[in-house]
């Protein structure tokens, strides 16, 4: 089932003034609801995460860190819940992530709200190379949903779809720290033409601003920061305008990350194919073999086995600050084997696809950084662009979200950023367009993968908000 912000409203003439600040009123509610329980997710998986990598570890007498056998079980178990999600609740625990993320196919229904989020808090909470953002798109939808019905249950079809949207903003914003980047994500993959562009942005930027003073005021008010999971600006060397060099090196950058991404996706939408036709046994086992992944990387690099496992925002600026640290050899099994593991939790798992393809394009940058004359901040900025466009085939994002993230270094990185964008863009729908095999995921069999009866596929289309004129 696609998580979405919702569906396009309709080419229909905009809502009259009154109904429209009805509709921002009721996005401004909605905006503090959903902040709130983006802020209660985003916080419990963090909280997850540290008791079991870093204490129950330490209870269990184990005080110099897990040991590697730790991982492979943890994994494993991990797989049970998304596996159950996805074969007996609706919704089947959200889309799968190797589509990239899904907004054009009618917003979350509340009733999968359960199978997404259990799905995704064992996905990202123990460890899967996944990142939060679709989840959270799918519970702001979700519960813009219910917030709407609940004050007018028979609303206008098109007034659900804006204030689902306006859920996902809020919810969005969380993770990226800005509700500008949020914005421009969804509003670029949605593709709203100017008539309908006033309806859903107005709304949705009302619903993340207002959302984005209530997570600080949370921070405040128990003490608990959102810096452990929300995604600021990289602390990178200053720089000011880029060189021929770095321009002529930009192009062979972005084809090798957009290659990259490609193969990752590859293997997901291939082990999509096999995984789910047993969810309850191969999943558990596709997360078994994400950590022994992580596993033999540590053992042949040294580095810890969390620069393979996680979504990658959280060690991404220390991947960047501590750059010296890596050896070009590190970074190259880095990309091997995050990208490898990434691709099966593509496949396996739920959650989102954008961190991890910042941190590869980011490592792959850090590597090309060594080619004579090319700057260090321009090779990151270019990598994680490109790695952002290559999955999710959102130009403007990708541009958007790179350069944001190196606010603190200069204008110079920007124009590299746009070619490398540009360039991964143009490879990844040409090698898409030659070997991309049938998106279709086959739905769990009911007998091998427990499925209950009617609930493959979550709510039909028909139960979902379509577009309609405004009221």
């Amino acid at each position: 089932m696609p998580e979405a912000a919702g569906p396009e409203p309709a080419a229909t003439p905009q809502a009259q003034p009154r109904a429209l600040i009805v509709l921002l009123l009721l996005a401004a509610v909605v905006g503090v609801l959903v902040s709130v329980a983006a802020w209660a997710f985003l916080e419990a998986i963090h909280q997850i995460q540290q008791w079991v990598f870093t204490d129950l570890p330490k209870d269990l007498g184990y005080h110099s860190g897990a040991p590697m056998w730790f991982y492979l079980v943890v994994l494993g178990l991990a797989g049970l819940p998304v596996a159950f999600a996805i074969a007996r609740l609706p919704g089947r625990g959200g889309h799968v992530p190797a589509e990239g993320l899904k907004v054009d196919g009618g917003p979350t229904e509340p009733i999968d709200l359960l199978g997404v989020v259990l799905a995704a808090v064992a996905t990202i909470g123990l460890g899967l190379v996944l990142g939060p953002e679709a989840p959270l798109i799918a519970l702001g939808a979700g519960l813009g949903l219910l917030a709407i019905r609940a004050v007018k249950r028979d609303s206008p079809e098109q007034a659900q779809a804006v204030i689902a949207a306006s859920g996902s903003f809020a919810a969005v914003a969380m993770i990226f720290g800005s509700p500008i980047i949020a914005a421009v994500i969804l509003l670029e993959a949605l593709g709203l033409d100017r008539q309908r562009l006033p309806l859903v942005l107005l709304p949705g930027l009302l619903a993340a601003g207002i959302g984005s003073l209530v997570s600080i005021g949370m921070g405040s008010l128990t003490g608990l920061s959102t810096s452990a999971y929300s995604l600021g600006a990289l602390s990178l060397p200053v720089l000011a305008e880029p060189t021929v060099a770095d321009f002529a090196w930009t192009i062979p950058l972005a084809i090798v990350v957009a290659l990259l991404t490609f193969a990752a996706r590859q293997i997901a939408l291939r082990t999509v194919s096999t995984v789910m036709r047993r969810a309850l046994v191969l999943i558990p086992i596709a997360g078994i073999v994400v950590a022994a992944l992580a596993v033999v990387f540590h053992q042949i690099t040294g580095k810890g086995v969390d620069e393979v496992l996680f979504s990658g925002q959280d060690a991404l600026p220390g991947l960047t600050s501590g750059a010296g640290t890596w050896s070009i050899a590190a970074l190259v099994w880095v990309l091997v084997f995050k990208g490898v593991a990434w691709g099966v939790s593509l496949g396996s798992f739920r959650g989102g696809p954008t961190f991890p393809a910042m941190y590869i394009g980011a490592a792959a940058g850090i590597l090309a950084s060594h080619l004579p004359g090319f700057d260090f901040t321009g090779a990151v900025g270019v990598g994680i662009g490109a790695g952002v466009v290559s999955m999710l085939r959102l130009p403007l994002s990708a541009v958007v979200l790179a350069t944001l993230l190196l606010d603190k270094s200069g204008l110079g990185a920007g124009p590299l950023i746009i070619v490398g964008v540009v360039v991964a863009y143009l490879v990844t729908v040409g090698l898409s367009r030659a070997f991309d095999p049938p998106a279709a995921e086959p739905a769990p069999d009911a007998t091998s993968a427990g499925a209950a009866p009617g609930t493959e596929s979550g709510p039909s289309q028909s139960s979902r908000p379509s577009p309609a004129p405004a009221a």
